[in-house]
């Protein structure tokens, strides 16, 4: 038997090649398709974490099979020196349906972000006297560069790496006050997502928002919407900003942006619109076979409805929890569109994460006693109701075992 064909000996293999970084289960997935993975075991899993809120219009669909296939034998990369079709195509249809005018593309959500604290202090430098400092919030997640992880407000990564990059503020989230007290001159701008994904699935309160909106305004300091999760129709609109009656000045999208293709792209207003040549860039930004993916990925979350599905079966899958939330004392269940959470009776999230694994679900829990869901957009009743079978069963094993 080859090596590279035996489960085991690629196991053994992944545990000497492959930079620890990680505790991965003891299995190697080897395809997907649709709702569903299959591992080297030929198990299938269904997927309710979607890659971490990427895969959205699920795994190996034809829009981006077709995408890559046609793209690649045309043009794969012509330099960032170059425009190419693709790229003023997918620009185009980003701000065709959004607020904003202007479109940098990237290919993780930390580069975009960095690129939004980037043009935040140009904004600042040019317009401000210089201010730098951007506020962002506890319990946040922005990202994994030295700069995004000083920009999260994650407890356990304070003392992580330092010295940390300066210039970044962290206020309790939803507190209006604290936000108040942190502003200053050096003051530039204002970094949140909309639902803290990573945090454990919280929203910004309307209210809330809409005062920073106001603030922003008075003081010309940005306001960023970090979308990286929320964006592309996961919380049952195109983009979380507008659930809320506000325009945020710049918008940062990844993850679902690309299906499954490293992909991301910085968002903002004509008026701000400040970078000189050579303040921003990269080696695959606005590369043609990426572009292609992303026109390809949003068409056919425009033209197949995903949006109003994910609007639809996330209240369905909240109604289903709240059929099974009494029997398994689990509490706030929470979240908008297809970016659900909700907590259990003890800290045992890595628990039922596990036995959810054994039966054949993926989902997360991204605080020890808290579980997120976030499958595809494609996700159907149908899938609903098996999450839902799968995830009984599995926390009567955990709980009641």
């Amino acid at each position: 038997m080859n090596a590279y064909s035996d489960p085991q000996a690629l196991l053994a293999e992944a545990k000497k090649s492959i930079l620890f970084t990680a505790v991965r289960p003891e299995l190697i997935m080897e395809k997907g398709k649709g709702m569903h993975l299959w591992d080297t075991d030929k198990k299938e899993y269904l997927d309710f974490v979607g890659g971490w809120a990427v895969t959205s219009l699920g795994h190996c669909p034809e829009a981006i099979v077709n995408a890559l296939h046609h793209q690649s034998r045309e043009l794969i990369n012509a330099s960032p020196s170059f425009f190419n079709k693709p790229m003023l195509e997918f620009a185009n249809l980003l701000t065709k349906h959004s607020c904003f005018d202007r479109v940098f593309f990237a290919s993780s959500g930390a580069e975009a972000n960095e690129g939004a604290v980037k043009l935040a202090r140009k904004h600042g430098a040019k317009n401000l006297n210089g201010a730098f400092e951007m506020i962002t919030m506890v319990n946040s997640f922005h990202g994994r560069t030295l700069a995004m992880m000083s920009a999260t407000g994650k407890k356990k990564w304070e003392n992580l790496f330092e010295p940390k990059v300066a210039g970044f503020k962290h206020v309790p989230f939803n507190d209006l006050n604290a936000l108040k007290e942190a502003l200053s001159p050096n003051t530039c701008a204002i970094m949140l997502e909309p639902i803290q994904g990573e945090g454990g699935v919280f929203e910004v309160e309307k209210n809330y928002i809409q005062a920073i909106r106001k603030i922003c305004n008075e003081q010309e300091i940005l306001l960023i919407f970090d979308e990286v999760q929320t964006g592309l129709g996961r919380t049952g609109k195109l983009f979380a900003y507008e659930h809320y009656g506000i325009e945020p000045d710049i918008m940062t999208l990844a993850k679902g942006i690309g299906g499954g293709f490293p992909l991301s792209a910085l968002l903002t207003k004509e008026k701000w619109n400040l970078f000189d040549a050579g303040d921003q860039g990269g080696t695959y930004s606005g590369q043609p076979l990426g572009m292609a993916v992303g026109s390809a990925v949003l068409k056919e979350i425009l033209e197949k409805k995903l949006v109003e599905n994910a609007e639809k079966q996330g209240s369905y899958i909240q109604n289903k929890l709240g059929d099974i939330a009494g029997q398994f004392k689990l509490t706030n269940i929470r979240g908008k569109g297809l970016l659900i959470a909700f907590d259990l009776p003890q800290a045992k999230g890595s628990e039922v994460v596990a036995a959810c694994l054994a039966n054949g679900l993926l989902i997360n829990s991204p605080q020890p006693a808290t579980i997120r869901l976030m499958p595809p957009l494609i996700v159907t009743t149908k899938d609903v109701d098996a999450m839902i079978e799968i995830l009984s069963a599995s926390l009567t094993e955990v709980f009641n075992g």
